[in-house]
């Protein structure tokens, strides 16, 4: 009996202590489960048995969601976790183990992971893994190595540009007089890059004549007053070739503690190249601004940019009245489609030389202009701009026409008794002829082909004045070439008995051109053999068809054109200046009318000829067979 009352209070014992054990087991699992630190159990298979509240709140995924699910669902890193269980299932701790968790609503929390095994008979039961949150942390990290990356990279490019630009850099402690120059700044100044520069070796480079300004300039911004930012152009002889340039600072007091400056920290540039280009700019815009032409620029759209004095003498506007205007302003209404022509040579990049035009003053009146148009380009080549020369040519033109009338009025009063003459001429002739006088004939043939001289000379002279007054008519229709060729040569021999005129190949071929204007070509062009072949010889006058043009030219064995004189030899009234031709007639107007006939045919006189061997003239006409 006495046992079982033993046994009693034992039992009674047991369950007093079992209880109070079971109520601290109850208090630990209430402190776990509500603790501060998130806490999870992992299973030997990677799968969460366990997590309390914390881990919840931190992650923000509830029980169900998170309990019973492999850690691998929950970390940003998959590489990690074979790691993590590797150690764990190997009974080694973690301590401060990086991570990074994956929240439920996307962010990634930087953790670190602490950690130990709960063994029981030599098998892996389940881990007990605390994390620490340190994403702030991090953050601030990455926050401090991106600021310093960014100051790195701040950095280079302030050093990139600074060199690229040439700009040196430099600092003047005012107190001990130190001086400091950056190596671009000693290249500036020539200055050996290995050596330290000194403040009176750099007052030694600058120039006589602005080294007070400079030295005083310095000193005075030191002064509490000043407070600016420091601007100075000046000369200085560099130190390795004592070149002059002129360079550019400035600069700008820096503080410390007191309130005098501790510094002077600035810049320097090498400006010598803009100098010039000033200087130049400055002389360039003098010439334009006392030039007696009209000097205009305009916009790719036609708006006036610029305007001298001259341009305001010669159409009337000021600048204020005519810059930012169209420059159709000064364009007849039926002119306007010459600006259309003329931009589209230029946007080709042509310029357009002498170009006579008529352009209307600010009082209406019309004025005759030579114009000189060039594209304006930037430094890439495209163009941005156009740049006109106009010169009033009102009085020259009036001059000219005064003279056309001159020439055609003589002309016309000489080819009326040259004419009678002819017909004299002729009548002579036939009756000398009759009459057997030999001698007479001779004379009387030599009579008529110098009378015939006279007539061709007015005859250009007509078609000069014509030509210049915008009234040289061109009347196309078909003609059969060998007809007007075999005439030519037939004239031809009038004028000559020393040379041999040939005619090869002109057969058959129809072209459509103004008869009586290509007559007058041909027989420019045949003359001109004869007077240019002193000697005689051969002069051929001859056709080769090719792929639905002829070419027609006129070839002789004569003295030969020099190359230089070939350059200018269709310009009016130019002569050929060779000393064996002296004493050749003429006023260097026939080539000229041949360039110009050929020209409203749509075609051109070409040249090729040798010194001492003969010249070659010839052109191109369409055939109509």
């Amino acid at each position: 009996m006495e046992d079982f009352k033993v046994l009693q209070a034992k039992i009674a014992q047991y369950e007093k202590e079992n209880k109070e054990l079971k109520l601290r087991l109850d208090e630990l699992n209430d402190f776990v489960e509500n603790a501060a630190l998130p806490l999870h159990w992992v299973n030997a298979e990677g799968i969460i048995i366990w997590a309390n509240q914390a881990e919840f709140i931190s992650l923000g995924y509830t029980k169900e969601e998170y309990v019973g699910f492999p850690i691998s669902n929950f970390h940003a890193d998959q590489e990690v976790i074979q790691d993590i269980l590797y150690r764990l299932t190997n009974n080694q701790t973690l301590l401060n183990y990086p991570a990074r968790l994956l929240c439920k609503n996307g962010d990634i929390k930087h953790v670190l992971i602490n950690s130990s095994v709960l063994w029981r008979d030599d098998k892996f039961i389940h881990t007990r893994c605390f994390t620490r949150d340190i994403t702030p942390l991090i953050k601030e990290q990455e926050r401090k190595a991106q600021l310093i990356d960014d100051l790195e990279q701040n950095e280079t490019k302030l050093k990139i540009a600074i060199e690229s630009t040439s700009l040196g850099t430099w600092e003047w402690n005012p107190k001990n007089n130190s001086l400091f120059w950056s190596n671009e700044c000693k290249h500036v100044f020539g200055y050996p890059v290995a050596e330290q520069i000194t403040f009176d070796a750099f007052s030694d480079l600058i120039h006589p004549e602005d080294k007070s300004r400079v030295i005083k300039a310095m000193y005075d911004s030191v002064e509490p007053a000043s407070d600016e930012t420091h601007n100075l152009t000046y000369r200085i002889h560099r130190f390795d070739d004592q070149g002059l340039r002129w360079i550019k600072v400035q600069w700008k007091k820096s503080y410390k503690t007191d309130r005098y400056a501790s510094l002077l920290i600035g810049t320097t540039l090498d400006i010598t190249d803009v100098k010039h280009a000033e200087e130049k700019s400055a002389k360039l815009a003098a010439i334009i601004d006392s030039s007696n032409d009209a000097v205009i620029s305009k916009t790719l759209n036609g708006i006036i940019t610029s305007w001298n004095d001259s341009a305001e003498r010669t159409f009337g506007y000021t600048a204020a009245e005519i810059i930012g205007q169209p420059i159709l302003k000064l364009i007849p209404p039926d002119l306007l489609q010459e600006e259309v022509q003329i931009l589209s040579r230029l946007s080709k990049g042509e310029r357009v030389n002498h170009f006579e035009t008529r352009r209307i003053t600010k009082t209406g009146q019309l004025i005759d202009v030579s114009l000189t148009i060039s594209p304006v380009k930037d430094r890439d080549g495209k163009i941005i701009g156009l740049s006109k020369i106009a010169r009033d040519i009102t009085e020259k033109k009036q001059a000219e026409q005064r003279k056309n009338d001159f020439v055609a009025m003589v002309s016309h009063e000489l080819k009326t008794p040259l004419t009678a003459l002819t017909g004299y001429l002729q009548l002579l002739l036939i009756r000398s002829k009759k009459g057997g006088d030999e001698f007479s004939v001779k004379s009387l043939i030599r009579a008529e082909a110098q009378t015939k001289k006279m007539v061709s000379l007015i005859h250009d002279f007509l078609s000069l004045a014509r030509m210049e007054e915008g009234k040289l008519q061109i009347e196309r229709r078909e003609v059969e070439l060998h007809p007007l060729m075999v005439e030519i040569a037939e004239d031809a021999k009038f004028l000559t008995s020393q040379h041999t005129i040939k005619l090869i190949d002109c057969e058959e071929i129809i072209i459509n051109a103004d008869r009586d204007k290509i007559g007058q070509v041909l027989m420019n062009l045949v003359s001109n053999a004869i007077k240019y072949s002193p000697e005689g010889g051969l002069i051929t006058l001859g056709c080769e068809k090719q792929d639905g043009k002829v070419k027609i030219y006129v070839s002789d064995q004569g003295i030969g054109i020099s190359p230089a004189d070939q350059k200018r030899l269709f310009e009016r009234f130019y002569r050929v200046n060779n000393n064996g031709i002296k004493t050749v007639p003429g006023f260097g107007i026939g080539l000229y009318l041949v360039s110009e006939i050929l020209r409203y045919h749509g075609s051109e006189i070409v040249v090729e000829s040798e010194e001492k061997v003969g010249s070659v003239f010839y052109f191109y006409l369409r055939t109509l067979n």
